[in-house]
């Protein structure tokens, strides 16, 4: 069976740093690199013609932001997957990059597979994050007061599988920490969505780390 291959843009001013990034995707089997800018506002021109199905993206650009970006192209291709790329493990940009649509969040110094990893992974439906990424969002969500405004609709199991699809995790890993049925899971999440008031992961996630 032929594996299929996930086609990437990649958006970074750096230019050993993209240039690197292309050479990486491109010389991986089952990848292949579109193309890739030194600023928002050439992506912004180009990648909605291209339709890649990941974006890696960094977050501070020279002009518009990778923020800002991001939420422009979800607005021309709803279906495009963003991965934010960054040296800073700043609280407040994963909560906007994730509420403009990005799907994942990873530091620049993860490894090349780590990298490779994070886009297949958010291609079959997750959220990537680094783990100090994720960690630090967690701890900020539980210290802030607010949080609990947000869920306290959910049932304790709700906010456990809100909980793990914050982190990242896929389906079947929750079913799995958790020991329940993929398809119960599934279950969960469209009682989470309906509580929520949104009508994806990712909005849900943005909605849930945002407060």
């Amino acid at each position: 069976m032929k594996q299929e291959t996930i086609t990437v843009c990649i958006v970074e001013d750096d230019q050993l740093v993209r240039e690197s990034l292309a050479e990486l995707v491109s010389r991986t089997p089952g990848f292949e690199c579109l193309s890739d800018y030194p600023n928002a506002e050439a992506a912004l021109v180009d990648i909605p013609e291209r339709k890649p199905q990941v974006v890696l993206m960094d977050i501070n650009l020279p002009g518009m932001s990778g923020i800002d970006c991001v939420a422009k192209l979800k607005v021309v291709w709803p279906k495009i997957l963003v991965v934010m790329l960054t040296v800073y493990e700043n609280t407040d940009q994963i909560y906007q990059a994730l509420a403009a649509g990005a799907s994942g969040y990873m530091l620049k110094s993860a490894s090349p597979n780590m990298i490779l990893e994070a886009v297949q992974e958010v291609h079959r439906g997750g959220s990537p994050m680094s783990t100090h990424i994720a960690r630090k969002v967690v701890q900020s969500f539980q210290k802030n007061s607010t949080y609990n405004k947000v869920t306290e609709g959910l049932s304790r199991r709700e906010q456990e599988v809100l909980d793990l699809l914050a982190e990242g995790f896929l389906y079947k890993e929750i079913a799995s920490k958790l020991e329940i049925s993929f398809e119960t899971v599934h279950t969960y999440v469209g009682r989470i969505y309906e509580k929520l008031h949104v009508r994806s992961r990712t909005e849900a996630v943005a909605k849930y780390l945002r407060h």
